[in-house]
Parts: structure tokens; sequence; C-alpha cells
């Protein structure tokens, strides 16, 4: 009974905890028309994008409220036309620059690279610099409301993190638990007045970033090597002195960001050994939301089978606790709650073999991206 009640206390707490995030602190840009004035250039790296690409480009064409835009393409060694299907869809838009890029040098990984490359050869006019994945569709407001929300929260740099489009089964187990994991564990308004770095969240799917903030803080040359370049340089920028904000911004864009279940597997693989660091750290964190989000339900059945209702009782209470953090989540970012939440105990399992599994192919050295190593 104790072990029951002490889970279904945490997991309360915890709920309530994603409850004053998602509903007080988050922040929520506009969704109607907004304008600025100042130069903004929406940066755009590719890789083998040829297929998906097309709905990114067409939405970035779209932008409005932002006179002074200029659209910045990187091919970054693709093999399968992607350069053309830019040229295609943009044709002679004079706002549109492609570029041709280089292979990253010894110690860089593909992705900082390719935005490093972009940031140094935009040129010195635009005042902001917007990082948009080729998953991104942005509505026809959306960098000029993130530009916005930028300046209204004196930040260098704001992380608007895009509604997930969830289809699959697969989907709907792990991708919820992007939003989850932060609203229910980070302290969203002190990590915008903490100057300590390891208060820092950041999804590169789209990232707005002052121009001088992020040199200042080295922008990607200074996360050159890291596998979650979005979130280290969402630390380079605090080290450097300046705030950030992360921003609700399932208004703003949408984001499919795995087509298939080995894509979504090898991508959450090669990053979660760098999310959570030491794997003493990693097993201790999985202890802990096992305990608090897979027992319950598992003593709830065994309680009843075992004649004790009492306990049953007080860890399904806990269970449903958890099902209700899912819920706030999913409602507060343009996800989907329902029957999804129900199966949170499946996704946190998931979610650990997915880290096992990370941190048994980096030791074996085998951790790979877009045909790129990652270790």
């Amino acid at each position: 009974m104790i072990a029951a009640l002490a889970a279904a206390v945490a997991v309360a707490a915890l709920t309530g905890h994603t409850l004053v995030n998602a509903y007080t602190w988050l922040r929520r840009p506009t969704d109607g028309p907004a304008e600025v004035t100042e130069p903004v250039a929406v940066l755009l790296p590719l890789r083998d994008e040829a297929e998906r690409v097309t709905p990114c480009l067409r939405a970035l064409l779209a932008q409005c409220g932002v006179p002074d835009l200029r659209i910045v393409v990187l091919d970054d060694g693709s093999t399968d036309g992607t350069a053309d299907v830019v040229r295609a869809v943009c044709g002679d838009d004079p706002r549109v620059t492609l570029l041709t890029g280089v292979a990253p040098p010894p110690g860089w990984l593909g992705k900082p690279h390719a935005c490093w490359q972009l940031a140094t050869r935009t040129g010195p006019e635009p005042a902001v610099l917007a990082f948009v994945d080729a998953d991104v569709v942005l509505t026809p407001y959306a960098v000029a409301a993130a530009v916005t929300e930028l300046r209204a929260a004196d930040a260098a740099l704001l992380s608007p993190y895009p509604r997930i489009v969830v289809r699959t089964a697969a989907d709907r187990l792990v991708q919820p638990l992007l939003q989850w994991l932060w609203l229910t564990f980070l302290p969203l308004r002190a990590m915008e007045r903490s100057r300590r770095p390891s208060l820092a969240a950041a999804g590169g799917q789209f990232l707005v970033v002052d121009r001088a903030g992020y040199l200042r803080a080295g922008g990607h040359a200074a996360v050159a090597d890291k596998v979650l370049e979005d979130i280290e340089l969402a630390r380079a920028v605090k080290r450097a002195g300046g705030r950030i904000a992360l921003a609700d911004g399932s208004r703003l864009a949408s984001c499919r960001m795995y087509d298939t279940w080995p894509q979504l597997r090898d991508g959450y693989t090669k990053s979660l050994w760098a999310t959570f660091g030491h794997p003493t750290a990693a097993a201790a964190v999985l202890a802990l939301l096992f305990a608090l989000y897979v027992a319950p339900p598992l003593l709830a059945a065994g309680a009843l089978l075992a004649g004790a209702p009492a306990v049953a009782a007080v860890a399904f209470l806990a269970y449903l606790a958890g099902v209700a953090g899912r819920v706030v989540s999913a409602r507060a970012t343009g996800g989907r709650a329902w029957p999804d939440a129900l199966g949170h105990p499946v996704s946190v399992v998931v979610l650990g073999w997915l880290t096992v599994r990370s941190y048994h192919l980096r030791k074996r050295r085998r951790l790979t991206w877009r045909g790129r190593p990652v270790t």
C-alpha cells in the first residue's frame, strides 16, 4: 500500500507540474496576422529530401508579414535530386538562394556543419535567422509570429515546437513523449530566468535566433560534434549570456518526423545516449519512469488478483494520474490525446528499449544517420 500511495502522490504532483507548465508558463505565439520589419533569413538544410521537401518549400514561399525575407537552402551532398526539386518548386523567386554544401571536416557532424554553412553564407543583413527542417510545414504567418515572440521574450533563441503529425501506432506511442517529458520534468519559468546552461531545451525542427546572440554564442561551430545540436546550441546561448525560451508552435508549424518504424527507431537510437549522458544516469531516469508510470497498472492488476482491492485502487489512481499528464501535454501542444494516453505505460517501455539500444549500438560504434557515422 505504501509503495502504491507514494507512486500516486508523485505522479499526481508531476501531472500538476505538467498542467502549470502547459497553461501558465508555455509561450504561445499568435496564430493570426503578424508583421516584422527587420530582415529575416529562413535557413533550410537538406540532405536526400527530394521526396518530402516540396510542402516545406511551398510553405516558405507563402510566408506573409516579413517584407524583407530571404530563404537560403543548402543541398548537403544529396544523391536523390534534392537540388532539382528545389529549383523546380522555387523557380526564379528572387528571395531564394540555393547553396551547395561541402562535406563536414573532421570533428563536425553533418547537421551542425550544414547549419553553420547556412548561417555564415547568408550575408550580414538578416537580423534574425530561422532554422527549419525539411519535414516542417509552416503556416503563412509562422515566421513573422515566431520572430515577434522572440522579441517579446527578449530572448536570443526561441524554440516554437511544431505539432508532431502521428499516423502509425509507433508514432502514437513514441512521438508524444517529446512534449510530455519537457512539460512534465522541465521547469519552464526557471529555464527562461536561470543562467544555468543545464536548464535548457530546444527543438531543431523550427528554431529562431537573434543573429547577434547566435554569433556571440559561437553558433553551430560551438556544437560541431554534438548529436543534440539544438539543445547544445541553447546551452551555448546561455553560456554567452543570452536568454532562451520554449513556445508551443503547434498552431504555426506541423512536422512529420519519420515515415516508417525503422526511421523512427533509428532516429531515436542515434540520440538517446546523448540525451541521458552517462549510462548510470540513464538507468536512474528509466528506473524512476518505470516505477512511476509502468509499475502502477501492473501493481493494480496483481493486487486485484491477490484480493487486495484497496491497493489495486490506489495503484490504478496512480496510473490514471499518468494518463492525465499525457492528456494535458497532448491538449496543450496540438497532439492526439485519446485513446493514445491510455497506452502511456507502453510508451515508457518502448522508450526504455530504445535507450538501451542506443547505448548498445554506440558502444559498438554502429550509430549512423543519413549515411554518416554519428560517433
